[in-house]
């Protein structure tokens, strides 16, 4: 597969504008893969339609955070972050895992504080797949909203990619963590919804049939 280097676009956060150095790999092809909770009690929330299209990695990425928005206020009992699912894989650009770190950050128009991590975590595919890491952790009663995040631990090539979805209509509801502010996911490409899931969990046992009623919210 051919790899592209290129310069992201700036993206504007209030008066600021940034761009970062992005090497960007098609990513090869795959069949939906849009889940479902294993079982009763849980839920997937997600922005990405299951199709990866580009594999991405930032030339001077450490530091740097992509992540997701998500607002759980029409199913505010579900307040435990079970796990979080990232798309990734150890075939490019160095042909093995390097690590990340995860964290949950508070959101309101962007994401904010850092509410949980960072934890630092390793990949367990073997190619290009969903990788499930463990949080185990409710989200304070004041929080309605958060945004679940990687960081991209070291620079290229020495670090594990992150994974843009098929569809070319952006959702808005990824973000770009990098010089020190956060901003709308960008780069140069021109898809920007990332393929980062949570599992949330309900602290209450609950009827299959209630939960299909909220899993209608997302599917």
């Amino acid at each position: 597969m051919r790899t592209l280097f290129t310069l992201a676009a700036a993206c504007a956060l209030c008066a600021a504008a940034w761009a970062a150095d992005v090497v960007v790999e098609r990513a090869p092809y795959a069949e939906p893969t849009v889940g479902s909770p294993t079982y009763d009690g849980t839920l997937e929330l997600k922005w990405d339609n299951g199709y990866p299209a580009w594999i991405i990695a930032w030339l001077t990425g450490a530091g740097s955070w992509v992540g997701n928005d998500f607002d759980i206020s029409t199913i505010s009992t579900y307040r435990t972050v079970e796990s979080m699912r990232i798309y990734s894989g150890p075939a490019w650009p160095n042909g093995r895992w390097d690590g990340f770190r995860l964290g949950i950050y508070s959101f309101t128009s962007v994401p904010g504080s850092l509410l949980w991590g960072p934890k630092f975590v390793t990949g367990t595919t073997t190619s290009y797949g969903w990788n499930n890491f463990t949080v185990n952790w409710t989200l304070p009663a004041s929080n309605t909203a958060f945004a679940a995040a990687i960081e991209q631990y070291y620079n290229y090539p020495n670090m594990d990619p992150h994974a843009v979805d098929s569809n070319s209509t952006f959702l808005r509801h990824s973000w770009l963590y990098f010089g020190g502010s956060w901003g709308p996911y960008n780069n140069s490409v021109g898809y920007y919804n990332l393929m980062l899931r949570v599992i949330h969990n309900e602290p209450v046992a609950v009827s299959p049939t209630s939960v299909g009623r909220v899993k209608a919210l997302f599917y």
